[in-house]
């Protein structure tokens, strides 16, 4: 059994998907790892993972347009504003959403389905960097 763990950064400017499954496919196939799992990390408490649809990009634009509707910016119901009015909004997107994924490696590549991708969803709406540890373990 072999265990490989490495962290990679993804810069964010503004509110939307995006797409890093080049960059995990990468870290998978340059592993000496045929078959196991993936093991994918968001150290963050306003960003978050997600398996989506990677071919209609209306997809992720109705997903937040979904998220906007049952968590918007702003609603005075939040008094943790400290960032600005998306601050607390953006939190409550990451604890119903992932900020983990796990998924399936086979011949040293990510079992993902024919319209699968692997996403960063930022949940707030100014720049960010966002770390993600990935753990390759298996054979």
């Amino acid at each position: 059994m072999t265990i490989i763990q490495e962290t990679f950064s993804s810069n964010t400017n503004s509110r939307k998907a995006y797409e890093i499954t080049a960059e995990v496919q990468k870290l998978v196939a340059n592993s000496d790892i045929q078959n196991g799992l993936c093991h994918l990390f968001i150290q963050h408490t306003s960003a978050s993972l997600m398996l989506c649809e990677n071919a209609d990009p209306d997809v992720r634009t109705d997903l937040e347009t979904f998220m906007q509707s049952i968590v918007p910016d702003g609603d005075p119901m939040f008094c943790h504003t400290t960032e600005g009015v998306d601050d607390m909004p953006a939190h409550v997107r990451t604890l119903i959403t992932n900020v983990s994924l796990t998924i399936p490696i086979a011949s040293s590549c990510c079992q993902l389905g024919a319209w699968q991708g692997i996403y960063l969803w930022e949940h707030r709406t100014s720049s960010h960097n966002r770390k993600v540890i990935v753990t390759l373990h298996g054979d």
